[in-house]
């Protein structure tokens, strides 16, 4: 099982903003390769506590992990140090560690000589799932349009930067010399530029080539979540590393289900002759079709509980339930024989409405549902 992430960064789920950018910090300055070389065991903790960062700084990815756990990031390679490497983690958090540099650690801020790695462009697509695909979870192959170097091209270091990325200026100020270092103009940091590009290739050495890319997404997911592909995106010039492949989540609507988080809910309609005789009925579940019983008697509004019959939880806590509501139909015509019978009936004891304690009020059962 994949570690917390709140017990990676040492900190509780109440934790500020600003506790979890120290702590996750203090262990960066722990777990760095440079103060740490050779160590294999530093530095899968040091992508741990990046990978852990990534998600609790954003407030978004914070909320979704808090709810669904690490399942909620799953469906294509991931983060961390599943899909992250050394160059993501000193192109993205370099700067939280302040223009002063990192105590001359490489890669984050002024004081190392790590090269900057361009990254290059997410793209975003929008995958359509059915229910049905939702509860069992599913495999999409999709033709994605990404931009990656074209065949022949090549490059040489860049004379502006000498290849490492960055200009530095020293300006005579009244408080001393200030020096000031800002991302190479001529080679956009990538410390290369192009030396040959093939006439089929864009500006910076790129052509658009269509690609399958597979996509596993894990059962339980809901409208509206992402999943992240990571370097299936554009990618970058030189020695730059690939963009993810951003991967929205659209639930198409069941002709007969609906969704509640993980329950489903099934309106059953019935005829008087059936809630007074009692039936057997073939339903829809997402896993297939069942049969359930009606009891002879059964009221209008009563709900039968399917259990282990909704979706499952995408933080892997079991299976929702699928609620069966039993709605009686009433004729909206009637012929003269059919009316004869209901004005018969109309005074007797059996048709008249007398509910006891164990027919439940429209609002018990709803708090019933949510119970």
């Amino acid at each position: 099982m994949k570690e917390d992430f709140y017990d990676i960064l040492g900190v509780s789920k109440n934790a500020t903003e600003a506790e979890i950018k120290k702590a996750y910090r203090k262990k960066a300055i722990e777990y760095h390769p440079d103060k740490n070389p050779g160590d294999s065991s530093a530095e899968e903790k040091f992508k741990k506590a990046a990978e852990a960062y990534e998600v609790l700084s954003d407030p978004d990815k914070k909320a979704r992990y808090d709810q669904f756990g690490h399942q909620a990031f799953e469906g294509g390679g991931g983060f961390g140090g599943g899909g992250m490497n050394m160059d993501d983690i000193f192109s993205q958090f370099g700067d939280i560690f302040g223009g002063g540099g990192f105590g001359g650690f490489g890669g984050f801020g002024g004081g190392g000589g790590r090269q900057r790695r361009v990254k290059g462009s997410n793209l975003r697509i929008r995958v359509k799932l059915t229910l049905e695909e939702i509860a069992n979870g599913v495999e999409k192959k999709i033709k994605v349009k990404r931009k990656i170097q074209a065949p022949g091209v090549t490059y040489k270091t860049c004379s502006t930067c000498n290849g490492s990325g960055q200009v530095t200026r020293i300006t005579n100020t009244i408080l001393g010399r200030m020096q000031t270092s800002t991302t190479c103009s001529t080679c956009g940091g990538s410390g290369q530029i192009i030396d040959h590009r093939p006439s089929d290739a864009d500006g910076q050495g790129l052509k658009v080539s269509e690609e399958t890319v597979s996509i596993k997404i894990p059962a339980g997911v809901e409208d509206g979540m992402q999943l992240k592909v990571t370097g299936k995106g554009n990618e970058a010039p030189g020695n730059g590393i690939a963009g993810d492949l951003l991967v929205a989540i659209e639930e198409l609507e069941h002709p007969q289900l609906q969704r509640e988080g993980d329950n489903l809910h099934y309106d059953l309609y019935i005829s008087f002759s059936e809630a007074a005789l009692g039936a057997s009925r073939e339903i829809d579940t997402v896993s297939g079709k069942v049969r359930i019983k009606i009891e002879e008697g059964v009221q209008s509004g009563k709900i039968l509980r399917l259990r282990g019959k909704g979706i499952p939880s995408i933080n892997g806590y079991g299976k929702g339930d699928l609620l069966v509501h039993v709605n009686v139909w009433t004729p909206k015509t009637l012929n003269k024989e059919q009316r004869e019978f209901f004005e018969k009936m109309a005074q007797d004891d059996h048709f008249k409405p007398s509910p006891d304690s164990k027919d439940k009020s429209f609002f018990e059962k709803v708090k019933d549902m949510f119970s």
